[in-house]
């Protein structure tokens, strides 16, 4: 997690969550703990979790392969050690906690910094689901930066040759989700980048999609998808989505249907509720000698923080 510290990408990832839902939220915080959470964990924490939060009941298991149902079940016998009893999970709120002001540029220094890594978004609120909104802001989504000839990398790569490559997109589980953009930006190139990429995002939310661009999206993620399901590990996640979001055996050809009636319309509406520049954070992790003085004219307040995401005094 130190080494971690050193390293401009990891930096971005870890504070961006910060930054969008809050510190004291759950949902900022990294699965694998922090520095003070594993020095201080016990194996007496480590039993106390296996008493409180293990449990056969409720559990799935999904196997993908050339066995059958009478060969696989013997050996899953060892499952029924386990202690079999109902689990109450405690609520989780993905609504921001006393956020940070994000009408300011974030900045990190890691000095002598090649490229500055970007991380700009917000908490959207917007839980994963197969078939409504959350599936719809994905097309929304694929013309502006979910693809190669995406908007944002053919501009910042393609165009300028500022990175190897840029892109945006909604993640999301069943608490909630973010929009995001990441690349890692030439370092002399940070402020002109931040132009360019906020000037991408407003265009879009403005003046929508062009009609290439949809049949582009339709056709390509048609062809993508039609693909997407036939290896063993590609199956047995399929199966696993479904059993974990409790989605309908079917879903894929709701999918399908969403795709091949969704409008331009559709998608403007999309992209001007969801892309708004005024709701994301900007947060830039690179060389503070080299990024600043181009940040600093451009009108906005620059705020400094460290590894950990705290404002430096």
């Amino acid at each position: 997690m130190r080494q971690q510290k050193t390293q401009p990408a990891a930096i971005a990832s870890s504070i961006a969550p910060k930054l969008y839902y809050g510190a004291s939220n759950i949902m900022a915080l990294s699965e694998d703990g922090t520095e003070t959470t594993i020095k201080n964990i016990s194996l007496a924490d480590i039993q106390a979790y296996y008493d409180q939060n293990m449990s056969i009941t409720d559990a799935k298991v999904v196997i993908v392969g050339d066995v059958n149902e009478a060969e696989v079940l013997p050996k899953l016998a060892f499952l029924n050690k386990m202690p079999a009893k109902k689990l109450a999970l405690p609520a989780i709120s993905s609504k921001p906690e006393n956020p940070m002001d994000n009408g300011v540029i974030y900045i990190v220094d890691v000095p002598k910094a090649a490229q500055t890594e970007f991380r700009v978004g917000y908490a959207t609120n917007l839980p994963y689901d197969a078939t409504s909104e959350f599936y719809k802001v994905g097309l929304m989504n694929y013309a502006l930066g979910g693809a190669f000839n995406s908007r944002v990398n053919l501009n910042l790569r393609e165009d300028k040759g500022w990175t190897y490559g840029a892109r945006c997109g909604f993640d999301a589980d069943q608490y909630g989700g973010q929009f995001q953009f990441s690349s890692g930006i030439k370092a002399n190139a940070t402020d002109s980048a931040l132009v360019e990429l906020l000037k991408e995002f407003s265009n879009y939310a403005t003046s929508g999609i062009r009609a290439d661009e949809v049949s582009f999206m339709k056709n390509a993620i048609g062809q993508r998808d039609a693909l997407r399901y036939e290896t063993g590990i590609q199956k047995a996640g399929f199966i696993s989505r479904i059993l974990e979001y409790n989605l309908p055996a079917n879903f894929i050809d709701e999918q399908n249907k969403i795709l091949a009636n969704i409008t331009a319309a559709d998608i403007n509406a999309l992209a001007k509720k969801y892309i708004d520049i005024n709701k994301m954070y900007i947060l830039l992790v690179g060389d503070k000698a080299k990024i600043l003085p181009g940040l600093e004219k451009l009108g906005k307040k620059v705020v400094e923080l460290d590894a950990d995401g705290n404002i430096k005094p």
